[in-house]
């Protein structure tokens, strides 16, 4: 595929060779091994230029990504996440009561009112993000997922995100709490070669966006499958399949992130039946890969909670396995189900087909997800 600036890059879109390029070594997530960047022929205008100067988890191999994984890791353990759930039902609940407000037949976008502040909210809470820099704290995020910005609104994101983490983390040594920023903040005071500011910034980074923009759309597209498909509806109030299973198999059929990127080849290796060469760029192609035929067959890209075999890699493969799945998990577990109980009329205000895209090659989303919500029920409790 053709990356802006005409930068050339591998897409994976096999489960089996996704599979296998998750788990191995020689695929590095280190941005200095793409050989264009390490000369410095990237310029710092690149539209995707965020994806391989943020500073964290995701842009390092072996012992560092340990050291940083390790770290962030204190923040979701299952205690931890066990624990949060007070929190998403609360934020759940008082969401719902606004969208309770609204006339019935009124056309709502539920991804702006629903799907997107739910997800936002908790992350912003756990990180604790004070209300009045929220809107800067996950600004970065949104704009880091487009992938056709202007070269000036590109250099400008980098700058912005980077100031508003550094801002956070400065605000959490003069007031710590008891928030997964102030865990940082912590660990690096403890030790300050454990995390440097620039690993913090890029830390909080992908935290706060990893955080709200991908369930974001989990949210958006189990809603859409339900309210096209009233006969997998039907199976959901009978019981004949669980919430859970409704959760796997949106994000195997529409996985939140389409072209996820890096990967580097840090030397030429032969998989899949081609040779890609040291220095080549490797995107995930996460929404391609839950679709292989060869995996689910001829329904492949047909949503079915009944699907025994939901088998996908949205959450990734291997040591970079996503640490934010069950807090994922466990907030689609209170929404969805929530959701649909309070608004149980609730249908989609335009045909499935004239949804449109988010706009990004790296996101799978809508732009909006336009709804009529139907009389209210009453909360349960």
């Amino acid at each position: 595929m053709e990356l802006p600036g005409g930068y050339q890059a591998w897409a994976v879109t096999s489960y089996e060779v996704g599979k296998q390029v998750l788990a191995d070594q020689r695929f590095g997530k280190d941005p200095k091994n793409w050989p264009v960047l390490a000369a410095g022929e990237v310029p710092p205008d690149w539209p995707m230029i965020t994806w391989v100067v943020m500073d964290n988890m995701t842009t390092r191999d072996a012992d560092d990504h340990v050291r940083l994984r390790k770290l962030v890791a204190r923040g979701f353990t299952a205690r931890r996440v066990k624990d949060s759930l007070p929190l998403i039902e609360k934020i759940t609940n008082g969401l719902l009561d606004e969208l309770a407000q609204l006339p019935p037949d009124e056309v709502v976008d539920l991804k702006s009112k629903f799907c997107y502040p739910l997800p936002a909210m908790v992350v912003c809470e756990l990180f604790g993000v004070p209300e009045e820099a929220r809107a800067e704290a996950l600004k970065g995020g949104e704009v880091n997922v487009s992938t056709s910005i202007t070269p000036e609104e590109a250099q400008a994101n980098v700058e912005q995100w980077h100031q508003a983490m550094l801002d956070l983390a400065a605000r959490k040594r003069e007031e710590p709490g008891d928030d997964l920023t102030s865990l940082l903040v912590a660990a690096q005071e403890d030790d300050g070669s454990r995390l440097s500011d620039e690993e913090m910034a890029g830390t909080l980074h992908l935290m706060l966006g990893a955080g709200s923009e991908t369930l974001m759309n989990v949210l958006s597209h189990a809603v859409k499958h339900l309210l096209s498909k009233p006969e997998q509806k039907g199976l959901v109030d009978s019981g004949k399949v669980t919430w859970d299973d409704v959760f796997e198999e949106t994000i195997r059929v529409d996985s939140p992130a389409a072209m996820l990127p890096f990967r580097f080849a840090t030397e030429d290796v032969e998989i899949g039946g081609v040779l890609i060469n040291k220095g080549d760029p490797v995107m995930m192609g996460f929404a391609g890969i839950g679709r292989d035929p060869a995996v689910h067959g001829e329904t492949a890209s047909e949503f079915d909670a009944l699907r025994a075999d939901k088998s996908h890699l949205s959450f990734g493969h291997g040591v970079h396995y996503c640490l934010g799945a069950p807090l994922a998990r466990l907030e689609a577990m209170v929404a969805l189900p929530a959701l649909f109980q309070r608004f149980p009329d609730m249908e989609l205000a335009v045909p499935v087909d004239e949804l449109e895209p988010q706009g990004t090659f790296i996101m799978n989303g809508h732009r909006a997800l336009p709804v009529r919500l139907g009389a209210a029920r009453p909360p349960v409790l």
